[in-house]
């Protein structure tokens, strides 16, 4: 009879631990220098310290594009429980990379996309995002061109004559999309957008890129559709310094959005509990020298020992 019971004992023990669901964690894509190397990467269990992976080296080598870059590489575990990236492939291309893994170790073939390749004059397609919508069970990816004289109210607002606005396509399996289209103009140069879901609700981050005066700071637009009408943008979120590349994960009850302090050369950070008021906690974030914006993720506990094994040369 004991052994009866222990038995059933150990069987209900295991039964409880696989509905169980695994400890995440924090994950972090970033390039270094112009991006020539590829994919770095780092991770995190409180999100404000930062350790690198692989002692700082990449983990992917760019292999697509032109200037064959890997800049602003955006990474997300997709529901097929893939990881994908999609990244800026150069500095004047009609197209981006992508890429997918099961465990951001071994990579699929690279591929470019297209994504602008009908529009003649279009300069450059810059900082690509990747978001799944699990209310329409597509992805969503998005970045930002500048197409002399479509915009002519801002045509001189930029830097050397850039003029951004923000396109998206939508796919549900990476090799078919859908017709480019406008995602965001609200009359000014945006770039670096990304987003978030909240009670049905879409959160887009942007930094407005004005020179001309100039803002360089991260805002919100909202909207309760995924790719049409955003709101105007909030006022800023970051302070008076120049921000670019914001990524924002919730962390317990707060959102947090970090961003590159690119004049600065190092890493920022914002914290708010309601999306509204903002605190700037850049003094108590660090993150691996050389650290350029990317994209923050979370990731199965075991993604990340498997990749803490692993040295890639």
């Amino acid at each position: 009879m004991k052994k009866f019971f222990l038995m059933a004992g150990v069987f209900l023990f295991l039964l409880a631990g696989c509905g169980q669901q695994e400890k995440e964690v924090y994950l972090f894509s970033f390039f270094q220098g112009n991006g020539e190397d590829g994919l770095h990467l780092a991770y995190s269990y409180d999100g404000l310290t930062w350790e690198a992976l692989n002692n700082n080296q990449s983990f992917l080598t760019p292999q697509v594009g032109g200037d064959k870059l890997m800049r602003d590489p955006c990474v997300i575990l997709g529901p097929d429980k893939n990881f994908h990236m999609v990244w800026t492939v150069s500095w004047n291309e009609k197209g981006i990379g992508y890429a997918t893994s099961p465990d951001l170790i071994n990579w699929s073939e690279q591929k470019y996309i297209p994504v602008m390749k009908h529009e003649p004059d279009a300069r450059n397609c810059w900082a690509p995002e990747v978001f799944y919508d699990d209310s329409s069970s597509q992805y969503i990816i998005f970045w930002s061109t500048t197409i002399p004289g479509r915009f002519p109210e801002t045509e001189s607002s930029g830097d050397n004559g850039y003029n951004h606005r923000m396109y998206y396509t939508t796919t549900t399996d990476f090799v078919t999309f859908s017709e480019t289209s406008l995602l965001y103009d609200r009359g000014f140069n945006v770039i670096d957008g990304t987003l978030a879901k909240e009670n049905g609700k879409y959160i887009l981050f942007l930094k407005d890129e004005t020179r001309n005066p100039p803002k360089k700071n991260i805002r919100i637009a909202t909207s309760t559709e995924l790719a049409a009408n955003y709101s105007n943008p909030s006022e800023p979120i970051t302070g008076n310094y120049w921000a670019e590349g914001p990524t924002a994960v919730k962390i317990d009850d707060s959102w947090v959005v970090y961003f590159d302090k690119y004049t600065e050369h190092r890493m920022g950070a914002v914290r708010s509990a309601d999306l509204v008021n903002w605190n700037d906690i850049s003094e108590t974030i660090h993150f691996p020298e050389g650290t350029r914006h990317g994209t923050v993720f979370k990731a199965p506990e075991s993604v990340l020992k498997k990749l803490k094994a692993v040295q890639l040369k």
